[in-house]
């Protein structure tokens, strides 16, 4: 039987030049997926041409440093699309001109984009993913690739903590660890460390978080308060998942503007009430725990804050 992954390690074999692309605004799922993934298709063939694409965050340089492209060769490449469910997503121009796609993602699907996709939704990282495709094929593993795809598995899961986590997920880390001897203790210590601004960031996120009766929270976060504080908003979001435990909030929200695409970026976490279905309504997406929408539209903002309000008080009258 040919499983998925060995057909994406057959189309990889076809091809002489390879992309690989990832969410904008990446967070350390979609740069260890990439970056660990580039890594082994390059130690398992020398002679391709792989590339490693998308605006850079200086904060996670330590996975490695990303290929600037001048023009890309959409007739001739193949392109694998790592941690993103849809198109408008994806951070590389024109994405539909290439021929030949490939999507490797954990979240539930928003756009397909092509006969050849791995998406697994029982798993919480598109870096475990990744790993599935690695050990099931040809494709070549050394310490820096497991380094990569370690902290993205630890992050998105948050230490195998977020469901869905089993036994599987430890077993697979465990033999990370044990085989590349993967000092825990860097890897940790490059995922959380983080500057005094972004620290700075969160005590203001911390002040400002409006929390409903309804254990509903939410927080609009303005660039000119960000860039005060000399962090960035890709930062921002990436912050959510530090307010998961708090006895007060059910489901939470960012929002924050993304000025390149003239567009509001909403993240939305919860602890119990599923958000998916209402991030799907405002055409976002994500998982029942952790979702997302990108509107032009602030009106929508109002229409998600009032629908999510409801929910949670919904979801308190049921569970009394």
């Amino acid at each position: 039987m040919v499983t998925i992954s060995k057909k994406i390690y057959s189309e990889i074999k076809k091809y002489n030049t390879i992309y690989i692309a990832r969410h904008i605004g990446p967070d350390p799922d979609a740069m260890g997926s990439q970056m660990g993934l580039k890594e082994s298709i390059s130690i398992t063939f020398p002679s391709k041409k792989v590339y490693a694409v998308g605006s850079s965050v200086a904060r996670f340089k330590y996975f490695g440093k990303l290929d600037k492209v001048d023009k890309y060769d959409y007739e001739n490449s193949l392109l694998i699309c790592v941690d993103v469910p849809d198109f408008k997503r994806v951070d590389i121009p024109y994405v539909e001109r290439f021929k030949n796609i490939i999507k490797v993602d954990h979240h539930p699907i928003v756009d397909k984009f092509s006969d050849i996709e791995y998406v697994d939704t029982n798993v919480t990282s598109a870096a475990e993913v990744v790993l599935k495709v690695i050990n099931d094929t040809r494709l070549k593993m050394n310490k820096k690739v497991a380094e990569n795809l370690f902290i993205g598995i630890m992050s998105d899961s948050n230490r195998l903590m977020f469901s869905p986590t089993s036994h599987k997920q430890f077993y697979l880390i465990s033999e990370l660890i044990y085989k590349y001897k993967l000092d825990i203790q860097d890897l940790y210590s490059k995922l959380y460390r983080r500057p005094l601004s972004e620290v700075r960031l969160m005590g203001y996120i911390a002040s400002n978080l409006k929390v409903t009766k309804n254990k509903f929270a939410f927080i609009e976060l303005e660039e000119d308060i960000i860039t005060s504080l000399k962090a960035d908003v890709s930062s921002a979001s990436n912050m959510i998942n530090e307010f998961n435990n708090i006895d007060e909030i059910l489901v939470w929200m960012f929002i924050s503007r993304d000025e390149k695409n003239d567009m509001f970026r909403i993240n939305i976490r919860s602890r119990g009430p599923y958000i998916n279905e209402i991030a799907a309504k405002y055409n976002g997406g994500g998982h029942r725990f952790a979702s997302g929408v990108r509107t032009k539209n602030r009106e929508d903002i109002e229409l998600i804050e009032s629908d999510l309000d409801e929910l949670c008080k919904q979801y308190i009258k049921e569970n009394e």
